[in-house]
């Protein structure tokens, strides 16, 4: 069986692709009635576009399969200015709640900051140092909802503090969503607490490390957002920072979060591990 096109066959590593679509294509601007008509589908260039924040290439390393780098990175920047990752995102994730037997807002969340090593295409102007984690770039805040799924994030100089840096997103947080219950880790305590009590009359209940813990341990509601932090590295675009203007650093995590969440409604069925094949002893 063959997709039309460039002639790519539909095969099994494919039906993800053709559920993806199917589910994103709906949620995109519609198509200009004037003008000259379009020259590339635009199933290829939302493609092209995972493809660079899935593998982490530059927009002019694209595989030549795929639509011109200057007609990707053109739909890239027209679809961020026309703030298409904030309208699909809400949505698929929405329709992933409900297809999990849950509600599709959540009123609960859990908050995190990741930092990350910024490359030479860093500006001054937005980049820092995070003296705790020794990390020079910048720094992701995070907020899912209990499931794992992102729900908003900012990109930051990484020598801003967490309990400043969660500001601009708690008020992002309150002001898109239904969430008024928020968890966090001990990096957010303190005059944040009494902050979003007040302005946003949103909760903060800190999780803090039990003290007889020694080494690694999952901590309750913390593992989620970690989890998810975990989901959007492993797209090599956000390995490290290579964003010019934060905002693309945060329409970079946007495409990751909707690229995971699409796979799993495209998948229908829960992700597995795949089993270890151990070879029949020869006894």
């Amino acid at each position: 069986m063959w997709r039309g096109g460039r002639g790519r066959r539909i095969g099994r590593g494919n039906i993800g692709r053709v559920g993806r679509w199917v589910v994103i294509e709906p949620l995109l601007p519609p198509l200009a009635r004037r003008g000259r008509p379009v020259a590339h589908a635009r199933r290829d260039v939302l493609d092209a576009i995972l493809y660079v924040v899935r593998t982490g290439c530059a927009w002019r390393a694209l595989p030549v399969d795929f639509p011109p780098w200057q007609t990707v990175y053109w739909y890239f920047n027209q679809w961020e200015q026309q703030k298409v990752t904030e309208k699909i995102l809400p949505v698929v994730r929405g329709q992933l709640r409900i297809a999990e037997g849950r509600d599709p807002e959540p009123t609960a969340g859990i908050i995190d900051s990741q930092s990350v090593k910024g490359a030479d295409t860093v500006g001054q102007d937005s980049r820092g140092y995070d003296a705790g984690k020794k990390t020079g770039g910048r720094k992701r805040f995070i907020v899912t909802d209990t499931r794992g799924l992102l729900l908003t994030t900012t990109v930051c100089s990484a020598s801003v503090q967490d309990r400043d840096g969660a500001k601009p997103i708690l008020l992002d947080l309150y002001l898109r969503t239904r969430v008024r219950f928020v968890y966090a880790d001990a990096g957010f305590a303190g005059r944040l607490l009494d902050w979003a009590a007040t302005i946003l009359q949103t909760t903060i209940e800190v999780i803090r490390k039990p003290p007889e813990q020694r080494g690694f341990a999952a901590l309750p509601r913390r593992w989620v957002v970690e989890r998810t932090l975990a989901w959007l590295t492993a797209h090599r675009r956000l390995a490290r920072d290579y964003e010019r203007h934060p905002a693309t650093s945060e329409a970079m995590i946007r495409w990751a979060a909707i690229n995971t969440t699409t796979r799993r409604i495209a998948r229908g069925y829960p992700a597995t591990r795949q089993q270890k094949h151990t070879k029949p002893s020869t006894h």
